[in-house]
């Protein structure tokens, strides 16, 4: 797969590591908080928000009753459930050894294969579709290589569907700050720019679904680990937040959204 076009990479100063060199610190990183993650992703409220805000959106239209589906990044398999309710043949892949001994013993009966999406070392055009929750934003300056990889094992007609938190809103310009100070965060983790990405994936995606959501709930629900909020205090809180997510995303609008949730289908 050749991408076109050149937008500009996110700059990390912090830190001139290569390529491969990020890979191999992203997956020291997620090993050391595979348990930490799975706690405050995991939780029930977390699944909540999930499969209302993410879930529902993600796969809507999407028809993958028996079909192949590549869960990338997947960690321990958040998305899992809502993969096999469709009646997908889920394979789960990600790069932490920890992550992935926590998916097979939740998913026994999923395939589990321990490899980084630029380099998964999977057959060509084995699976219908794709999906990766927000794990493109931790690749940079990988992504073209992940979306080439993941255009080799799509099948012709195949979607990827993915949702990631986007550059150009309100709420990336306080990501930035954060990410840099948050040591949760690796120095090369920045939003994805969808319209960017867009033009380098011409001639080889067809953007089918592209959607913004993400306000409260998205902050102090599913990302309770970043702002230190205890897990047992979400039953508390998340009630109340969900229902205000759910007023707020009638006008948040691609500016004011914290993730954006696209489908794209690989050209024939």
């Amino acid at each position: 797969m050749t991408l076109r076009g050149s937008s500009p990479s996110p700059s990390f100063p912090a830190d001139e590591r290569t390529p491969g060199e990020w890979g191999a610190a992203q997956k020291d990183h997620y090993d050391h908080l595979a348990a930490q993650y799975d706690a405050h992703y995991g939780d029930q409220w977390s699944q909540r928000y999930r499969r209302e805000f993410i879930d529902e959106p993600l796969l809507a239209g999407l028809d993958i009753r028996g079909r192949e589906v590549l869960e990338a990044m997947c960690g321990s398999g958040q998305t899992t459930a809502a993969l096999l309710e469709r009646g997908a043949h889920v394979t789960g892949l990600d790069i932490s050894e920890a992550g992935m001994e926590s998916f097979r013993r939740r998913w026994p009966d999923c395939r589990a294969v321990c490899a980084s999406i630029t380099e998964s070392g999977l057959p060509s055009e084995c699976f219908d579709a794709v999906v990766i929750v927000a794990g493109l934003h931790h690749l940079h300056p990988d992504v073209p290589k992940a979306l080439a990889e993941i255009h080799r094992v799509l099948r012709p007609g195949g979607t990827l569907c993915f949702m990631e938190p986007h550059s150009g809103s309100v709420p990336d310009l306080f990501r930035r700050i954060w990410y840099r100070f948050d040591r949760l965060f690796l120095a090369n983790e920045a939003a994805i720019d969808i319209v960017g990405l867009r033009e380098q994936c011409a001639g080889k995606f067809i953007p089918v679904v592209e959607r913004y959501g993400g306000n409260i709930a998205f902050l102090l629900v599913l990302n309770s680990m970043v702002f230190r909020l205890p897990v047992w205090l979400k039953a508390v809180y998340a009630p109340l937040v969900l229902w205000v997510e759910r007023l707020l995303s009638r006008w948040g609008g691609k500016r004011f959204s914290c993730f954006a949730i696209c489908q794209w289908r690989k050209c024939d």
